[in-house]
């Protein structure tokens, strides 16, 4: 966690240009566990490289976007809860019918600006129109370190949907148990690491 004044700065897609860094992409939404093991993976590994650690998400996610989810956290809880495991950059690209449309080709020359030394991301991520783009693909343009499955105590996978069966079964405590969930003060904490660089936007949902 971040603990040391560090602002995690948040922009737009588009608005970051670097010479090198170390990236990761995802959903990640409500940022569980699983979530929380990759960002920090990422911002450690920069830090020893002396690199800038770059975040890049969606809003909304994907899977909400087309109807397939819902929801498990407003996106600035998702920025304050990544704010706290101290990224250098978090960029959001605004989910739209247009953005989905983009081509896998366009999307590897959106992330080329970012100048990756390293991407993690997970097994599944896939990316461009019609999720045409996969880990294969995008290894073949940068190195790509893919995240380890973690598994919660019942030896179940930790993931986002494991947490919406959870709670649609009103299993509220197992849920927030994988999300890694601080409450209320943790939240807090993390909206005030935020540096919200969005076209000059303050923080919103």
């Amino acid at each position: 966690m971040n603990f040391g004044g560090h602002k995690t700065r948040v922009l737009s897609d588009g608005q970051l240009s670097l010479h090198a860094s170390i990236v990761t992409i995802g959903a990640f939404d409500g940022v569980h566990r699983g979530h929380q093991r990759l960002i920090g993976e990422a911002v450690e590994e920069a830090r020893h490289a002396g690199l800038p650690s770059v975040v890049m998400t969606f809003d909304p996610p994907p899977k909400v976007f087309f109807g397939r989810a819902a929801r498990l956290s407003r996106l600035d809880d998702k920025l304050a809860r990544i704010a706290q495991l101290g990224p250098d950059y978090v960029v959001v690209a605004s989910f739209t019918r247009s953005y989905s449309a983009r081509s896998p080709e366009r999307f590897l020359a959106d992330i080329a600006r970012f100048g990756p030394r390293r991407i993690l991301v997970g097994a599944d991520f896939r990316f461009g129109a019609k999720q045409a783009g996969d880990v294969a693909l995008l290894a073949r343009h940068f190195d790509v370190r893919l995240a380890e499955t973690l598994h919660c105590r019942a030896g179940e996978v930790v993931s986002s949907s494991r947490i919406r069966a959870l709670r649609s079964e009103g299993r509220a405590t197992e849920a927030a148990q994988l999300q890694g969930c601080r409450g209320a003060a943790a939240l807090l904490a993390g909206r005030l690491q935020i540096q919200d660089m969005r076209y000059g936007e303050a923080s919103h949902d």
